[in-house]
């Protein structure tokens, strides 16, 4: 554990990074990739170039300073990042490269305020800190290689299929190419993808929402194309059936955990509709008896992915019910027929459906879920009840 002087010391900064804001992470994030550029085959460069990522690692920093004394809090936090740096193959050797230069950034940006002392607290905080997430991603390595069809580190797989699900998702089949079987995931997790090709200046990671339920042969993802999007344009325009990728075990904390007398409702807008699409499968797979609810929100038609699949479910089971919307209609997208409301997602037009006991799946853009959060509020469900996913650097609602 930190001692008390170390915490007051780190709790005496919290002004000094909330001055410095995200241009200290900025900052540390070029450092780091200018002294050790391999580090690039590892972080995901889009979210560099959006200005994501360093505004999610300040957050990360600012969060864990504030709750020092505490760090109970911060322990889903903790196990989502953990998650995630399992799906890049994160080492503890690159933990102290990480620390030397966030120290570095903090002594070249802090002026007379970083002194010595500071050093020493936030490098003592930074290996506490860092100790966590080591022991608890062995952990998760060591469960990935031990469970049936499980495997450590990278295992190489054929696109076996690839399926266009709209306009912009497409479906990839990927088998191992050693034939060998799979491990089992919990719906809502996430696969990880590494790939390396002449289009891409260095190799690049990406993690992809399974979207089928598990079945120990194969894995499905199901990509959106993105407008400038490297590897998403690398999977659908030059990938093929027959091409192989490097992947890494399952992984993440969102995961489908429901009883039998639990109702569950899915809720996504756009390519969020993929761990949804897993988690149906599952429970139409183990027979759920409760009631079950989709409800879906994108653009239009064109854009609309699974539609016929989930339609043709829908007939299959009478426990399954599904509503959508479309924000803008096109003039061949019928209501009734394609769409059931126009505009944005409003829970209130399917309030009836809504228990306040179900168990609340969602996922899509952020603002998009937080709206969603703040209407299941409103009807009086839980926030225990509910459960969501964030694509890319770490956000909440």
């Amino acid at each position: 554990m930190l001692d008390s002087r170390t915490i007051q010391v780190i709790k005496s900064t919290i002004p000094l990074l909330e001055s410095a804001g995200p241009a200290l992470t900025t900052h540390f994030y070029e450092r780091l990739f200018k002294h050790n550029p391999e580090l690039k085959d590892v972080f995901n460069l889009a979210h560099q170039h959006s200005g994501g990522q360093p505004v999610a690692l300040f957050n990360a920093v600012a969060a864990y300073a504030k709750n020092i004394e505490n760090l109970a809090v911060l322990g889903s936090t903790v196990e989502r990042i953990a998650q995630k740096h399992t799906g890049f193959l994160i080492k503890p050797e690159q933990y102290a490269i990480v620390g030397g230069h966030l120290l570095a950034t903090l002594e070249e940006l802090g002026g007379d305020a970083v002194t010595a002392e500071v050093l020493e607290a936030w490098g003592q905080a930074y290996g506490f800190l860092a100790n966590i997430f080591i022991q608890r991603e062995a952990q998760i390595y060591q469960a990935q290689a031990e469970q049936e069809g499980g495997w450590s580190g990278e295992r190489r797989f054929i696109i076996s299929e690839k399926n266009t699900e709209s306009a912009v998702i497409t479906s990839f089949i990927l088998t191992p190419e050693d034939g060998k079987p799979v491990k089992d995931f919990i719906p809502g997790q996430y696969l990880s993808l590494k790939l390396k090709h002449p289009n891409l200046a260095n190799e690049e990671i990406r993690q992809y929402s399974l979207s089928d339920a598990p079945n120990g042969s194969h894995y499905r993802i199901s990509v959106k194309r993105e407008i400038g999007g490297q590897v998403s344009n690398l999977l659908h325009d030059v990938l093929q059936a027959g091409d192989k990728v490097m992947v890494m075990p399952p992984a993440g904390d969102f995961m489908l955990k429901v009883t039998p007398e639990m109702p569950v409702v899915l809720i996504s807008a756009g390519v969020g509709q993929t761990p949804m699409k897993s988690m149906l499968n599952q429970l139409l797979k183990q027979q759920h008896p409760s009631d079950i609810t989709w409800l879906h929100a994108c653009e239009q038609g064109p854009v609309h992915g699974f539609k016929e699949a989930i339609n043709a479910k829908r007939q299959q089971h009478t426990n399954l019910t599904s509503h959508v919307w479309y924000r803008e209609p096109n003039s061949t997208d019928v209501l009734g027929e394609d769409y059931d409301f126009k505009g944005q997602m409003e829970l209130s037009k399917v309030a009836e459906q809504l228990v306040p006991n179900a168990r609340y799946y969602f996922c899509g853009p952020i603002g998009f879920m937080s709206a969603v959060k703040q209407q299941l509020l409103a009807l009086g469900v839980a926030i225990e009840n509910m459960h969501y996913e964030v694509f890319g650097p770490h956000a909440d609602l």
